[in-house]
């Protein structure tokens, strides 16, 4: 952890400020690893991650066979008085739209399915050519949008949806949860670590020279 280190030479300096107290100082240039901290307030700047672009490569591949799982195999199965019925995470969208309810059906959609798949599609986008030292076109506006879709991938508060419904409903039907329950609960966690794992300043350090 540092609060800068090697001082660049003035045709380098590139200023930063920090997000606590508005202090504007020259761009530390870091290690991988390493911290910066504001030298006034001592907030957190910069940090550099230890990761390559193998590991959020790897969880994205990981999220995105997850979540095929999860939407193409059924979430439960309920018995009511006899008539069974299997739920998938569309026909839950789909219902919504037949009982008149639209808007909720498309934020349902937008949340729990357009959001987190086009996050996966954009890791993928901006980091795989990355790694063989490409840009791709667009690049940059995918990964802008990527951070946009931050808010919108609401993967843990549908899955608390879900949790609640089945209480809800124990007393009233026999449920059996199927296989894409459990897949989209193990997406949450490695979506949350493809996130945690991308060092957003070496990426846009990386996009910038294809301007």
């Amino acid at each position: 952890m540092t609060h800068f280190t090697n001082k660049p030479k003035d045709s380098e300096i590139s200023l930063t400020a920090c997000h606590d107290c508005d202090l504007l100082f020259p761009m530390p240039h870091l290690q991988k690893g390493e911290k910066a901290l504001c030298p006034r307030c001592g907030a957190l700047v910069l940090e550099r991650k230890s990761c390559s672009l193998d590991y959020p490569l790897a969880l994205a591949l990981t999220s995105l066979v997850l979540f095929i799982i999860a939407n193409v195999n059924t979430l439960m199965k309920m018995n009511v008085g006899g008539r069974s019925e299997s739920e998938t995470i569309i026909s839950g969208v789909n219902e919504l739209y037949a009982q008149g309810y639209w808007e909720i059906a498309a934020l349902v959609f937008i949340v729990s399915i357009l959001a987190p798949l086009l996050k996966i599609l954009c890791v993928f986008y901006v980091l795989m050519p990355l790694k063989f030292n490409i840009r791709l076109r667009y690049a940059k506006q995918a990964f802008r949008f990527y951070e946009i879709l931050h808010p919108w991938a609401m993967t843990e508060v549908y899955m608390l949806g879900i949790l609640v419904a089945i209480v809800k409903l124990a007393d009233l039907a026999t449920i059996n949860t199927g296989i894409a329950l459990y897949a989209f609960a193990a997406l949450i966690p490695f979506m949350a670590a493809t996130d945690s794992t991308l060092d957003d300043h070496e990426i846009w350090e990386r996009l910038e020279p294809s301007d």
